[in-house]
C-alpha cells in the first residue's frame, strides 16, 4: 500500500507510524502530486480518494492519471465534503461557525483565521498551509479547490469510465428532503461518494 500527498511532512509522519507499528514492510508514504504520479500504467488494484477531491489542484488530471495508474477491472473510491457542507471551507480548527464561509467574503475569513491562529504555538505552520498569494499580491485560500457538487458532476461528464456507485449522504437523515432539493442540496450533503471501475 503506498500513500501519496502533496505534503511533504504527512509521508514523513506517516512512515513513522507505520515503522512504529511494524508496518512499514507493507505500507509507505510519499510526497507526490496525484496529477503527475510517479508510477507506470495499469500499476495498482484500488485507488482509494479519501477527503481528497476538494484539494487537489487540477481535478480532471488528477482523475485522469488514477485511471492510467489503475488495473483493468478495479476501482477508484472517491468520496468528499462538498464546499457548501458547514465546514466545507476547512477553518473549522479556529472558526467553528457553520456554513461561515457561505456568510462572508473570502478575504474575512482569512482575516479572521490570522487574528484567531495567530498567537498559537503553531499559528505561521497553520496559516502557511491553508493560505498563498494570488498574483496580484491579494490572499487566497489554496488549502481546498470549493469542489462543488454541482462541479464535480461536471467533471463526471468528461470521465469515460463507469460508475458503479453514487451516493449523496445527507447531514442528518432527517435532513434528506433539503439534500435533494436543488437549492438547498449544495448546503446539506455532508460526503459525496463515488466509485469507479476501470473498463478491461
Amino acid at each position: 500500500m503506498i500513500g501519496i500527498d502533496i505534503v511533504p511532512h504527512y509521508a514523513e509522519e506517516g512512515n513513522e507510524f507505520a515503522k512504529k507499528k511494524g508496518l512499514d514492510h507493507l505500507v509507505s508514504f510519499m510526497t507526490g502530486d496525484a496529477a503527475r504520479m510517479d508510477f507506470p500504467d495499469n500499476t495498482f488494484d484500488t485507488i482509494i480518494m479519501n477527503d481528497a477531491m476538494e484539494h487537489v489542484g487540477e481535478p480532471e488530471k488528477t482523475l485522469e492519471e488514477c485511471f492510467r495508474v489503475l488495473k483493468p477491472g478495479w476501482h477508484l473510491y472517491i468520496n468528499f465534503p462538498p464546499y457548501y457542507h458547514p465546514y466545507g471551507a476547512h477553518l473549522s480548527d479556529a472558526i467553528g461557525i457553520p456554513w461561515v464561509h457561505a456568510l462572508f467574503s473570502e478575504q474575512a475569513l482569512i482575516d479572521a483565521y490570522k487574528k484567531l491562529v495567530r498567537d498559537l504555538p503553531d499559528g505561521s505552520d497553520r496559516i502557511a498551509f491553508r493560505f498563498d498569494k494570488l498574483p496580484d499580491g491579494r490572499d487566497t485560500i489554496s488549502y481546498i479547490n470549493r469542489m462543488t457538487i454541482k462541479r464535480f458532476r461536471k467533471i463526471q461528464q468528461g470521465v469515460v469510465q463507469p460508475a458503479v456507485y453514487q451516493r449523496e449522504i445527507p447531514l442528518r437523515n432527517q435532513l434528506q428532503a433539503l439534500a435533494k432539493l436543488p437549492a438547498t442540496r449544495e448546503f446539506f450533503v455532508k460526503m459525496v461518494v463515488c466509485v469507479y471501475q476501470k473498463a478491461k
